[in-house]
């Protein structure tokens, strides 16, 4: 079986019960980061064989794992944090196994995603997340223009290094919209902003920029 296996984003201490278990009994782990996933498993006392599974090495692994599967090994696909297939490689892997008539088995727990949007102080029954946003400067200006009118609330990820960038073109297409920013989720500097984005903005020089972070913008109202 293929067993999709959410690990912790940020904080160890998150990982749970069926997760663990699920990756002690498993022959094989398919991971993002062979380093990152040996930290999760150390920090347990146990360890396991290990295969790099990435973004820019999925359709080269895709077949080694599914032949494995065919032979009867049990695999986990984990990412580096989080649920895997939420910004992260899985699809593919997912869909090539339900071709090959595999089970597929969802092993819950933590994502930035789902967290964020617990604690954002904004509608969330109706949701859209667009992931990273692009990294040339046009094509996000572009992206951004298309969202403006959108009533749901929107969610992406954005780079430490481009967060002051974006956050003043979210404002000069937005507006000053209510929006919540989020970085280092359950870990020992979690920080959680919320707020109208011009009094946010203001106050980016005070703020550790580090990490990744998670942008919430309410919807058009």
């Amino acid at each position: 079986m293929l067993y999709i296996v959410a690990t912790p984003i940020g904080n160890l201490g998150d990982i749970t019960f069926r997760a663990l278990e699920t990756l002690k009994k498993v022959d094989l782990i398919a991971c993002e980061d062979t380093r990152e996933t040996l930290k999760l498993l150390k920090h347990y006392g146990f360890e396991k064989p290990l295969i790099s599974y990435y973004k820019d090495n999925e359709k080269k692994k895709i077949p080694i794992l599914i032949k494995m599967l065919l032979k009867g090994k049990d695999v986990a696909l984990v990412c580096d944090r989080g649920t895997p297939g939420i910004s992260d490689p899985a699809y593919l892997l997912v869909k090539e196994a339900y071709k090959n008539n595999i089970k597929v088995i969802p092993i819950p727990g933590p994502s930035s995603l789902s967290t964020s949007l617990s604690i954002c102080g904004l509608p969330t029954d109706k949701v859209s997340f667009y992931g990273f946003l692009p990294k040339k400067e046009g094509k996000k200006k572009k992206f951004l223009k298309n969202l403006k009118e959108r009533e749901e609330t929107i969610v992406f990820f954005e780079s430490v290094y481009r967060l002051e960038k974006t956050l003043f073109q979210i404002y000069e297409i937005f507006g000053n919209r209510e929006v919540t920013i989020c970085r280092e989720l359950t870990k020992k500097f979690e920080e959680i902003k919320t707020g109208e984005l011009k009094n946010l903005i203001e106050q980016l020089k005070n703020w550790i920029m580090k990490g990744e972070f998670v942008i919430i913008i309410k919807g058009k109202e």
